[in-house]
Parts: C-alpha cells; sequence; structure tokens
C-alpha cells in the first residue's frame, strides 16, 4: 500500500480539471523554452508523469510541449532523457511528430530508444524502425551524431527478440556484414589516446597505444570483448555490442536464406590495418564466402581467440568473473555454428576437449563446463569422443558437491530440461543419477520442484523405479542430511537452547556414519533402501521442524504422483505388485511429520486403488501382504487412510469374475481375518492415547465381509449373526469404540442394509459383486438396443443449426 502522502498526490492528480490541465503545459512549455532547467522543471515534468500514468487515460499534449519533449531526449542531461522519454510513453504521438531519430537535432539512446519501441504498434512499425536502424549503420558520414551506433544493435537486438520476422533477407545480409566487420576489424589502439605522462603533456603529445591484454601485456591480435584500455573507439564499442547479440543472431536467422553467394567487395580488411590473427591464418578465402557463412566463420575465429585470452591470469577479480562469462559464451555460439555447420565441429572439438581438461578439476567453473557439456552431446557422438569424463562430472561432482548453489541448480537443471531426449538416448548415466539430482531438491525444494515435475517422468525406468520410490520416501531425511553434511565441517553446533545436535553426533560416528552415506550416495544400484530406517529416523527427528526439511516434506506428495502416473505406463504386474509391497512396508517407516505421513498415506491410498482397479489380479498375487497388513488392528488406528483402503481392495477384487486363482480357501482366510479384527474393535476401547475408529472403517469392514459373503454362502450367517449383535449393542445406549451418537446411528443403519440384503444370497451377490456388464455398461455402443438410436437422435438435434 502506498503512504499517506503518496495517496495525497495521486488523488490529486486523478482529480486535475482540464482547464487547470491546460494552463500547467503552458507554464512547462515556458519553462522548457529556456536554455537552462532547474529543479522546478524538474519537478514539473515529474508532476506531469504522474498526472497521466495515474489517470490512465490516453492523453495527446499540446504540440510545441510535445515537440520540447521530444527535444529533450537530445540534451545531455540524463534525468530529463529519463522524464521526458516517460512522459511521452504516457501518450499519443501527434501527426507528423513523432520520434526520428534520423534528425540533426535527435541522438538514439536508451531512453529514445524506449520510446521508438512503445510508438511501434504492429510489425510493419517494427520492419521499418528496423530498415531506419540498418540504414543509418550503412552510413559512413562522419558527421552522423556521436554516439548513436552504440545505441542502435541493443534497439535492434530488442526488436529482433519481440518480432524477429521484421528484418527481410537483405536485412540479415546486410546485418551480417556489419557484424563481421565490428567482430574481426575493430581497431587495435586504445581510444582517447593515451600520454607519456609529464607536466607539459598536451593534446599534440598524445601517441597512440595499443589494446592490452588481461594479464597486462600488449595484445598481438585482433580486439575482443576481452581486452583493455584506458577508453575505447566507436568501433571498440560496437565490437562489444556485436558479441554480446552473436549467438541470439545466429539462433534466430542461422536457417535464414543467405542469399546469392557473391564476394563481399565492400570490405574494410585490406585498409584497416588490423594485426592477422593465428587462428585465422585461413581468412583470406573467407571473404569468398556468402555473408552467412562468412559471418559464422568470423564468429569461430573470435570464439576461439576468447578461449585462448581466457588462459591468461587477469590481474583483477572482476576480470576473472568476465573471463568466465566469455567462455559460457563462446563455447555457447561455437555450438550454434557447429550446429549450422557441421564441418566446423572437427575443426572445434580439439579446442573444447583442452578447454574442458583445463577446467575440470576446478568447480569454481561450474558454469562453464554445463555449456561444454552441452556441446559434448550435441557433438560428441559425431566426432566419435568419449564423453564418460563430462557426464561423471555434470551427474556426479555437480549436484554432490555444489547442491547449495542456486545459480548452478537452476542452469543444470534447465539444461537437462532442455535435452531430455538427447540424455535418454545417449547417456546412460542420467536415469541412473537420481540419488544426486534429487539432492538440489532437498536442498531448495521451492525453487526447483517446477524443474522436477518435468524431469521426474524420465527417470522413471524399470529397473530404477523400486528404489527411486525409497529415495523420494527419503527425500525429508536427505535434506537433513545435506544440513548435517554442511555443519559438521563448523562445530560446535548446538540448538539455540544450548543443547547439541543428536543427529549431528550420529552423523559424525563411525557406527552409523554408513546410514548417512547411503542417502549421499552418488548413483542408484547400491540397493533399493537400508534395514536400519526406524533408526535413522530416531536420529533425524530433531529436524522435524527445520525450514528445509518441512519445505522438502511438501513437495514429496506431488512427486508422487508424477512417480505412480508414470510408473504404470512402464512397470509389468511384477514389478506393480512389488511397488504394492513397499506401499504397505513404508506407510510405517516414515520420517515423523504429521502432516507429511498424512500425505504420504492419502497418495498411497489413491494409487493402491488405482493399480488394482488396473489389475485386479494384483489383490490375489499380493493376497498374502494384504491380508497381513489388513490383520494388523494398529493400521486402525494409526494408517486410517491406506488401512480403509487396503480392506476395499480386499472386499471388491478377491472374487472369481476378477481372477480365476481366487479359490474358496482364499475368500474364507481373508473372511476370518477381517472378522478378528472387526471383533477386537467394536469389544473393546481404543488403545491408551489413540481415538476411537473412524466411521469409516468399520462400515468398510463391514461392507468387505458382505461382500466375501456373497460369494461364500456359507459365510453369511456369521456375518448376519454379527450384524445383529450390532443392532442389539447399538440399542443399549453409547458403546466404548463409537463417540459419536450420530456415526454410531450411520454405521448401524449401513449393518442393517446389508443383512436385508444377505437375506436373499441371489441378491446379495448381484448387488455386492456385479457382473462387469453391470457396472460398465455400454448401451450408447449397443446398435440392438433403442438407447443408441436415441443417443444419436439427439446428437443430431443439438448439432442441427
Amino acid at each position: 500500500m502506498f503512504s499517506h502522502g503518496t495517496e495525497s498526490l495521486i488523488k490529486q492528480a486523478r482529480e486535475i480539471q482540464e482547464p487547470e490541465l491546460q494552463k500547467f503545459y503552458g507554464r512547462l512549455v515556458k519553462l522548457l523554452v529556456g536554455k537552462e532547467f532547474g529543479h522546478e522543471t524538474m519537478d514539473s515534468l515529474q508532476r506531469l508523469h504522474l498526472i497521466l500514468s495515474a489517470t490512465k487515460r490516453t492523453r495527446t499534449l499540446p504540440a510545441e510541449l510535445h515537440r520540447r519533449l521530444l527535444s529533450l531526449l537530445s540534451l545531455p542531461v540524463e534525468p530529463l532523457q529519463v522524464l521526458s522519454s516517460a512522459v511521452l510513453r504516457e501518450t499519443l504521438p501527434l501527426s507528423g511528430q513523432e520520434l526520428n531519430y534520423n534528425e540533426e537535432n535527435i541522438q538514439l539512446n536508451s531512453h529514445s530508444a524506449a520510446l521508438l519501441l512503445s510508438q511501434a504498434g504492429s510489425r510493419a512499425d517494427l520492419s521499418s524502425l528496423c530498415a531506419q536502424l540498418l540504414r543509418s549503420l550503412d552510413s559512413r558520414q562522419p558527421e552522423g551524431p556521436t554516439h548513436s551506433l552504440t545505441h542502435t544493435l541493443p534497439v535492434l537486438n530488442a526488436v529482433l527478440t519481440h518480432s524477429p520476422e521484421c528484418l527481410n533477407e537483405d536485412n540479415v545480409t546486410l546485418l551480417s556484414k556489419k557484424l563481421v566487420d565490428w567482430l574481426r576489424y575493430a581497431s587495435i589502439i586504445q581510444g582517447g589516446g593515451a600520454s607519456s605522462g609529464g607536466f607539459f603533456t598536451g593534446p599534440r603529445a598524445r601517441q597512440p597505444v595499443p589494446i592490452a591484454e588481461l594479464d597486462g601485456t600488449v595484445s598481438g591480435d585482433f580486439f575482443t570483448v576481452l581486452c583493455v584500455g584506458q577508453g575505447f573507439t566507436e568501433d571498440q564499442w560496437m565490437n562489444v555490442y556485436s558479441f554480446s547479440m552473436l549467438h541470439h543472431w545466429l539462433l534466430t536467422y542461422h536457417s535464414a536464406p543467405s542469399g546469392n553467394a557473391f564476394a563481399d567487395t565492400d570490405d574494410r580488411s585490406e585498409v584497416d590495418g588490423s594485426v592477422v590473427s593465428m587462428v585465422s591464418a585461413t581468412s583470406s578465402s573467407s571473404r569468398l564466402l556468402p555473408p552467412k557463412e562468412r559471418l559464422r566463420e568470423k564468429a569461430f575465429q573470435y570464439c576461439l581467440r576468447l578461449i585462448e585470452q581466457s588462459d591468461r591470469k587477469a590481474l583483477k577479480r572482476t576480470d576473472t568473473e568476465l573471463q568466465k562469462a566469455c567462455l559460457v559464451e563462446a563455447v555457447c555460439i561455437l555450438d550454434c555454428v557447429c550446429v549450422e555447420d557441421t564441418s566446423l565441429v572437427y575443426r572445434t572439438f580439439p579446442c573444447v576437449k583442452a578447454l574442458f581438461g583445463r577446467l575440470s578439476s576446478d568447480l569454481t567453473f561450474a558454469r562453464v563446463l554445463l555449456p561444454i557439456a552441452q556441446f559434448y552431446l550435441n557433438h560428441g557422438e559425431m566426432a566419435a569422443v568419449d564423453c564418460e569424463s563430462v557426464w561423471k562430472l555434470v551427474f556426479g561432482r555437480f549436484p554432490a558437491e555444489l547442491f547449495n548453489d542456486p545459480f548452478l541448480a537452476h542452469e543444470l537443471l534447465r539444461f537437462l530440461r532442455l535435452n531430455l531426449g538427447s540424455l535418454q538416448l545417449r547417456v546412460p548415466q542420467y536415469p541412473r543419477s537420481f540419488p544426486n539430482l534429487l539432492k538440489f531438491l532437498a536442498w531448495d525444494s521451492p525453487a526447483v520442484v517446477d524443474d522436477f515435475v518435468d524431469l521426474l517422468p524420465s527417470l522413471v525406468t524399470v529397473e530404477t523405479a523400486v528404489e527411486l520410490l525409497h529415495t523420494l520416501l527419503d527425500l525429508p531425511c536427505l535434506s537433513a542430511t545435506l544440513v548435517l553434511q554442511l555443519r559438521s565441517t563448523s562445530s560446535p553446533i548446538s540448538e539455540p537452547g544450548g543443547r547439541g545436535l543428536l543427529s549431528l553426533d550420529a552423523f559424525r560416528s563411525p557406527s552409523f556414519r554408513g546410514l548417512f552415506l547411503y542417502l549421499l550416495r552418488p548413483e542408484a544400484g547400491s540397493g533399493d533402501t537400508i534395514d536400519r530406517l526406524s533408526t535413522l529416523h530416531e536420529f533425524l527427528a530433531e529436524s522435524a521442524d527445520w525450514p528445509r526439511v518441512v519445505q522438502c516434506s511438501q513437495t514429496v506428495p506431488v512427486l508422487l504422483h508424477i512417480f505412480f502416473n508414470t510408473v504404470i505406463t512402464v512397470a509389468d504386474q511384477k514389478l506393480l505388485a512389488h511397488l504394492i509391497l513397499v506401499m504397505l512396508e513404508r506407510s510405517r517407516l516414515l520420517l515423523n511429520l504429521p502432516t507429511y505421513v498424512k500425505e504420504i498415506h492419502r497418495v498411497f491410498s489413491c494409487h493402491l486403488l488405482r493399480l488394482c482397479k488396473l489389475h485386479p489380479s494384483l489383490v490375489v498375487d499380493q493376497s498374502h501382504v494384504l491380508l497381513e497388513f489388513a490383520g494388523t488392528t494398529a493400521g486402525v488406528y494409526s494408517k486410517e487412510e491406506i488401512y480403509t483402503h487396503v480392506v476395499w481392495a480386499l472386499g471388491e477384487y478377491l472374487s472369481v469374475s476378477c481372477d480365476s486363482r481366487c479359490s474358496v480357501t482364499l475368500i474364507t482366510s481373508c473372511f476370518e481375518t477381517l472378522e478378528a479384527v472387526l471383533f477386537e474393535i467394536t469389544s473393546s476401547t481404543p488403545p491408551p492415547g489413540a481415538s476411537c475408529p473412524a466411521p469409516r472403517v468399520i462400515t468398510t469392514l463391514i461392507s468387505a465381509l458382505a461382500k466375501l459373503a456373497s460369494r461364500s454362502h456359507d459365510l453369511i450367517p456369521r456375518v448376519s449373526l454379527f450384524l445383529s449383535k450390532l443392532r442389539t449393542v447399538s440399542r443399549a445406549g453409547s458403546v466404548a469404540w463409537c463417540s459419536d451418537e450420530e456415526d454410531l446411528v450411520a454405521i448401524v443403519t449401513r449393518g442393517e442394509e446389508l443383512w436385508s440384503l444377505l437375506r436373499t444370497p441371489g441378491v446379495a451377490q448381484s448387488v455386492l459383486t456385479p457382473p462387469p456388464h453391470v457396472t460398465t455398461p455400454q448401451w450408447h455402443r449397443d446398435t440392438n438396443l433403442s438407447m443408441s438410436l436415441q443417443l444419436r437422435t439427439l446428437t443430431s438435434l443439438t448439432h442441427t443449426q
């Protein structure tokens, strides 16, 4: 919300009347007539901008005021440029008063450029603007605006970002030629001249000084962005701007037609006097190439020169960071030109391979090594190069040692998302690397969860599914372990109250070190899980309120849904049966975060039913495990959600109609197991500390028993006896196993309905175990029924105009 004073100013701006506004325009024009602009002028311009932006009504300024504001864009006072540009962008241009940087009194700068782009309302306007900008680049008249060229390329780049189709083939050819000139033939003399010193030094004593390298030595090659000096000429600035937009230009127009293959006669290289580079010894033949291919060749030479310069030890720390940034851009450009022209791959790979060998041992260059990995991924197969060491670095050391670097995490996960198909085909290490990659998620879940939503399906395979499920469930433990790993380097560590962290002591203890090392393993294949999970959870119990652990636990249910949605598309029935076993086992082996445990149980319940519905025979395959789980009374109180769904699945799918292997013996065994549980919870009080069983659990148990009895009529008397006792007990008043009277009434009502059905076994079987044609009707497809004719008639009527 705005402060009271700000709200008052906005209110005044919105309530200003037209006569007062016209007077204000007149006063402002008088202020702008003079050559000196004081604080009153600045305040008036700020007020005008507030009036125009607060009302949000499209206004047209008086012609004289509009002209004066346009003239401010050319003044060397930047505050005036900012305000005039902001005001003009809030208004409609007058006819004939549009900004035209070609006029002698208008200078192109970042503020006039913003106005130019805001006035371009259509693609035709953008095309016209680009044509004018390119004409200004092509003109070599020395009397042009002093600094206009240095702003032209940024404006062009902004236009091309939003509307790349606004350039035609001639425009592309022209700009490609200009980029070649600026990249390769910029001056190698420092701009502004340099003095040898002395008291009597004057302009006549200034001598040209060559540009220098970052290590202070004199440059013996052509100018690049990594050259330094006391000042820079305009063509050197254009060299820098050209390099900054080169990658974008190649990506946007690398497939554009290159025009006729004619020799470029308009070449300054023969008169420019620049030093011939060692990396461009063959460049004399490049002048015979079409502009597009020639730009590609010069970009290639420029990037090789940058890689050579990056090996020099910079004198300033900021220059070291500049070297890293330029290496990233250079490798990306080399990758781009090799995609365009595969013949360059063989010329480029020795240089890139040497660069990787030089940087791979230093993780401070991790952000440079990622573009190198991209280059290997795109071209390694063609060049028949062994990429093993690259992937060991990307999937091994990067996540293991730099999981807490947010910039690397973003760029590495972006690299994975952009190259998902290629990685799955060409990099066998990728699907096995999930224990390492998930460290990014465990450390900073909110920042990277969207990336893993996209990546997780590619990590689910038949070989990794079970271990991946365990790893996802252990993500909160991994999050706590990563915190302990960083804290273990600094001691002593204690909680705010002064008590030391027991988990940190366990992390440092050789006896329990293996538990934590398993969580920190670099790749899959060392076992699905560990035996002493409960011990690990006891050590990490104090991490339940750590922010990273809590945030990580909130992302696990989302990822589990994605995992199960993916695994059913790749897994066979044997694997699905194993996953059911894992779900039942892990439902009791989770880090004790109450909300987390409840959410995991809810996810397990949902997908357990889905698996059983897709493959009903899984219930018979895993009947022993399911009955063992359902026969434990403790599950009624501690795992209500998943217990209820297991009981429902047993009652629904333990049937001959679902699997011919389902025998009467199996049905009777299941019946007796559920009957024992139901009898126990309805004949005793809940255990200490536990609440009464949920009504849904009891009604599900009753329904499952009725369904099983309808399939084996010998069991009907036993169910009927229990249901009659249930009705008798409820009439006596309250019961220990149900504290709410309405819930008890609902349970009894459900029991009476089932008892009424079971009195006629034939009807009970039809209702409780309906045949498939009843549960999945297809009347709309059956041509022998009148229903399909009626539906077709109704459809034709609704579609008739």
